[in-house]
């Protein structure tokens, strides 16, 4: 009888990603990072030509994103970028402070010296995006500070639903980003003096005050648009 062959397992297999994920996570990063805008209308034929696609990957796209609520499909009119309400600001970031809030006080009880040394980094890297007048850069820094802060916690699932919720906040944070940069790499400064401090209640108080002070702006900028729209 003839020798079965030996399998050696190399880890899982690798696969390449479906045409209709790749086109639907390139469309969503278009719409946070602000290449395509709130209210802009979403035209099948313009999307399939600059993603270099046929049309049929963009309709299954957009179906998804509407779903997402990335996009809002009109009848008769067709498809486009949702404008975030000042309602929906408020909820989802109020939900990203009471995790963000739980996270910096854990980040002061396990963030090392070299941790700290890297928070300061990020926050070097953020100021250096603001002074460039990179709002791309600075929301990405302000992410990766944040993202780092978390990771601080050693909260995995707390990790895990920060995560459920990043993407949204980039996008509601890139309107604000230069408008509200100085302030906010104001407050991320005092926010890593008491992580370095091992101050766990400092933490918190200054996250929490942190991301009211964002939601308030942002709800704010929304009030201001929907205010312009109505005149």
């Amino acid at each position: 009888m003839p020798d079965t062959p030996t399998v050696t397992a190399r880890g899982p297999i690798s696969r390449p990603t479906p045409l209709r994920q790749t086109v639907y996570e390139a469309l969503t990063e278009l719409i946070i990072n602000g290449s395509l805008q709130p209210g802009q209308r979403l035209v099948e034929a313009d999307l399939a030509e600059s993603l270099g696609v046929s049309r049929q990957p963009i309709r299954e796209a957009l179906q998804r994103l509407q779903t997402a609520g990335w996009v809002d499909l009109r009848p008769s009119q067709g498809a486009f970028v949702h404008s975030p309400t000042t309602e929906e600001c408020a909820q989802l970031l109020s939900v990203r402070a009471l995790l963000e809030t739980r996270s910096a006080r854990d980040a002061a009880r396990h963030a090392t010296g070299r941790d700290v040394a890297r928070l300061w980094e990020l926050q070097q890297a953020g100021l250096t995006a603001l002074a460039a007048a990179d709002a791309r850069a600075v929301v990405e820094a302000n992410a990766a500070l944040h993202g780092h802060i978390t990771l601080l916690s050693r909260n995995a699932v707390l990790a895990e639903l920060i995560l459920q919720v990043d993407r949204r906040v980039r996008w509601y944070y890139m309107p604000i980003a230069r408008p509200r940069g100085k302030d906010a790499w104001n407050e991320h400064a005092r926010i890593i003096e008491a992580i370095g401090e091992g101050s766990p209640d400092r933490a918190e108080a200054l996250m929490r005050r942190h991301t009211r002070n964002t939601t308030d702006f942002y709800c704010r900028q929304i009030a201001a648009v929907v205010g312009r729209g109505g005149e």
